[in-house]
Parts: structure tokens; C-alpha cells; sequence
């Protein structure tokens, strides 16, 4: 069985590429994103977060796709 972190991450600029994403996509909401633990946002707030991430993610490889 493998001992594999789901936080890790096998690229490092990748997790800073994702960090600076998220923080992008929160300030776009208008949620405050401090650094580090954010255990205050609401289920809400941290879901719309990660659900504008995922759609601006899949915009971006339709639009690769597509030859945009």
C-alpha cells in the first residue's frame, strides 16, 4: 500500500502555480484568503473557491482543445 500524500504535490512550482490560483480565484469572489489554515470560511465560501477553480481549469483546456 502506498503512503502517498494527497497534499503533496511531485512539482513544486506546480503548488505554488495552484496557491497563487486559488488566491486569485478567492479575491475574485471576493473571499478573504489568508496564508496557511482558513478553517473560518464557511462550507460555502471554500466550495465556491474550488468550484471556480475547477471551471476556469476546464474553460482553459476547452479553449486549448479547441485551438483558441
Amino acid at each position: 500500500m502506498s503512503s502517498s500524500n494527497s497534499k503533496s504535490t511531485s512539482v513544486p512550482e506546480a503548488k505554488e502555480a495552484m496557491n497563487r490560483f486559488k488566491q486569485e480565484v478567492a479575491s475574485e469572489l471576493g473571499i478573504n484568503l489568508k496564508e496557511g489554515y482558513n478553517g473560518d470560511l464557511t462550507s460555502k465560501e471554500a466550495g465556491s473557491i474550488g468550484g471556480e477553480m475547477v471551471k476556469q481549469m476546464i474553460m482553459k483546456q476547452e479553449e486549448q482543445m479547441s485551438g483558441k
